[in-house]
């Protein structure tokens, strides 16, 4: 004679049901308990405890003093990243920073080279890679992206050599 399950009787029924939520409640709690913090024989404490990677390149310690060598927008054009090996510029409100060591970003044919020799700040103001933003009359932006275009001055004034200014800015931002 062989067992057959009775659906029949009613406590079966409701602590059936009690049973599955259960189950799955610790279920998801046991599989949400990341493998990181589960005891290894293999780990050390410094293996668990690193810090998470930041994708932000860190402020640099190297940096050389600012020059103060002038710029016109024109000679600016010669250091867009078109030549290998030859010295790429970016001019944030006036300042102009030397990116060359991040040719991978701001070479020819990279994410950022409409920055290199170039003045865009209004561009960067507005998080736009368009061409016709990537220009330095930033007079136009809102109190939003004049923070965000401050926020790229500091950012490149701690990892990128200052190497001048450029003298011939729009009357509009001249004395910002």
């Amino acid at each position: 004679m062989t067992w057959v399950p009775s659906f029949n009787n009613p406590g079966l029924i409701t602590g059936a049901l009690l049973l599955v939520p259960i189950v799955f409640i610790l279920f998801r709690k046991i599989s949400s308990v990341p493998s990181s913090s589960m005891p290894s024989d293999s780990s050390s404490p410094s293996d668990t405890e690193q810090e998470p990677k930041s994708i932000m390149q860190p402020a640099r310690t190297d940096l050389l003093p600012p020059k103060d060598d002038s710029f016109t927008l024109e000679e600016l054009k010669q250091y867009d990243g078109s030549v290998e090996g030859e010295l790429i510029y970016v001019s944030i409100k006036g300042t102009v920073f030397d990116v060359s060591h991040r040719r991978d970003v701001y070479g020819a044919g990279k994410s950022y080279n409409i920055f290199a020799g170039n003045d865009g700040s209004k561009g960067l103001g507005m998080s736009s890679l368009k061409l016709e933003h990537a220009v330095p009359d930033y007079s136009t932006l809102d109190e939003k992206d004049m923070k965000t275009l401050n926020d790229w001055h500091a950012f490149f004034l701690v990892r990128y050599n200052v190497v001048g200014r450029v003298s011939d800015l729009p009357d509009a931002v001249k004395d910002k």
